[in-house]
């Protein structure tokens, strides 16, 4: 569904932005946007590069041409533009507005009011079967702000996570110490397509040395038994069966 929203705002003439004020502003939609997802009891959206990218070009096209429509002059929407750059999609939608709030974060804040008192538009936001979006934001030269927003059902492709829960040591013997070892994680949650947990891969480095892994296992517990006197790093990481990985979680046990 494409739809589009009329001007909100006026305020003065435009002023110059940096690169990095107008991702900010972009990712402070996707925020607010988020915000009224949760509200209504939805996932929310994740932050897609490659969408921001098409976002940003429809933002920009609009800004230079001053042409406010979901179709550009050659005919091509936002559905031939993901088909074109090789995107995996199952779904997709575009909404887009302009206003003349001079702040960004007013600007930015004015679209998603107009957008949400769209019963189109609020459709968009709060689909169930969307899981990706990318906003983009671009200036004209008559001071006009141009957004686009570009949601996406798409695989999954965001990471999994894990974290270390215990860690406990028990005195065996003089000489040997027993180490219980605790981790949990999951999958990602997205609003659709989640692939969920596979398993986790463990590792361990004693005093410094080289990193040894222990493999991949589907357990959440471990036990050790380390001689006296070490220094190990005991590390875990988890992988989604999408095969995306989270960051290792690491702890350090002195036996």
């Amino acid at each position: 569904m494409l739809t589009a929203l009329a001007p909100l705002a006026t305020a003065s003439a435009a002023s110059s932005y940096s690169t990095a004020e107008i991702s900010e502003a972009e990712l402070a939609v996707q925020s607010l946007i988020n915000s009224k997802r949760d509200a209504a009891g939805l996932v929310g959206l994740k932050w897609d590069s490659r969408v921001a990218e098409l976002a940003r070009a429809r933002a920009e096209y609009m800004a230079q041409t001053g042409i406010f429509n979901h179709r550009e002059a050659d005919g091509d929407d936002v559905f031939d533009k993901i088909a074109d750059s090789g995107i995996t999609w199952y779904g997709a939608g575009e909404i887009i507005a302009w206003n003349n709030a001079e702040d960004l974060d007013y600007s930015a804040a004015f679209a998603v009011q107009g957008w949400m008192n769209s019963s189109g538009h609020k459709a968009i936001i709060q689909s169930t079967g969307y899981n990706y979006v990318g906003f983009g934001m671009a200036i004209g030269q008559d001071g006009k702000r141009y957004w686009a927003g570009v949601f996406l059902k798409g695989p999954d492709r965001t990471a999994a996570w894990t974290k270390m829960t215990t860690v406990a040591t028990r005195i065996v013997d003089a000489d040997t110490r027993k180490v219980y070892l605790r981790w949990d994680g999951n999958d990602t949650k997205l609003q659709v397509l989640t692939s969920g947990l596979r398993y986790y891969e463990i590792a361990r480095r004693i005093n410094g040395g080289s990193w040894a892994s222990y493999g991949t296992t589907t357990s959440e517990t471990a036990t050790r038994y380390w001689p006296r006197g070490w220094t190990v790093e005991f590390m875990v990481r988890a992988r989604d069966k999408a095969g995306n990985w989270s960051a290792w979680r690491t702890v350090i046990i002195k036996t």
